[in-house]
């Protein structure tokens, strides 16, 4: 096969994936909020009332930590929230992908891997129309820089790369280890525990503090606040944190699905 055939071929195939994207993202979207009044701006009600429980809670007591201000510990937490929902949300529904569409995968030949993509794309679709709009903002006013603005989008690619990779880990292990889900709620929980969201970084004793540094959402959040809240340029040092971290996730999730694959039929 000649060099043009190949390239055509792959071209075709990627044509092939991305309308199949389209329509099962399209699927996700109208099931998950058939009926519902807000439909995707559930996204945005969700954080911004757990903001205000924590904020009523804690703010008081945190408040110290962002220069004596219940306003930037409100936006601290906000964008805390908006990670580890955006990650949790995506991450849980993708792990049952793959299983939940056996039936169709016997009966016809699709690509494995765009089911859990899908569900993460459903969730980008959400997230861009909103959350993003509430955070562009946010960032542009305390920093007044469209650079800030723009620089927002690439701790954003990070957890959009680390939620990716650990969707193809999770939805493939689901298929082996059927116990997956409740030991994956647990690693969910403790991920938000680690992760300062409604509480500062600095009172999180030195001793554990490197134990924090496994967790993958951790640079994702920071980076987002330092962009967002501080009013400084963007820290070069915390986006290649965070995109480091999720190219890493991306290529062990991709690297194990791609492993897996060829047992799943059997099991499905």
């Amino acid at each position: 096969m000649s060099l043009t055939s190949k390239l055509d071929l792959q071209n075709t195939r990627l044509q092939h994936y991305w309308e199949l994207l389209q329509v099962l993202v399209s699927r996700n979207l109208k099931v998950r909020y058939r009926g519902s009044f807000l439909g995707v701006y559930w996204s945005l009600i969700n954080p911004l009332l757990m903001t205000g429980v924590y904020t009523a809670i804690f703010g008081t007591a945190f408040a110290a930590y962002y220069d004596n201000s219940i306003v930037n510990y409100v936006l601290a937490v906000f964008t805390g929230l908006v990670v580890i929902n955006f990650f949790s949300a995506s991450t849980t529904q993708a792990l049952w992908s793959v299983v939940n569409n056996g039936g169709l995968l016997n009966k016809i030949c699709l690509p494995v891997s765009i089911f859990p993509i899908s569900l993460i794309a459903a969730n980008i679709f959400q997230f861009v129309i909103g959350v993003l709009p509430l955070l562009a903002i946010m960032t542009l006013i305390n920093s007044r820089s469209f650079i800030n603005v723009l620089a927002l989008l690439l701790p954003l690619l990070s957890l959009i790369l680390v939620c990716s990779g650990i969707s193809l880990l999770v939805s493939a292990l689901f298929v082996f280890f059927r116990d997956l889900p409740y030991f994956y709620e647990l690693i969910v929980f403790m991920l938000w525990l680690s992760s300062p969201i409604f509480y500062p970084a600095a009172i999180v004793p030195e001793s554990v503090k490197s134990f924090l540094l496994l967790n993958p959402l951790l640079p994702v959040i920071e980076s987002i606040r330092q962009i967002s809240l501080s009013g400084t340029p963007p820290d070069i040092n915390l986006i290649t944190h965070a995109l480091l971290s999720g190219v890493i996730f991306l290529g062990l999730g991709l690297s194990c699905f791609r492993w897996w694959r060829n047992s799943f039929m059997d099991l499905l």
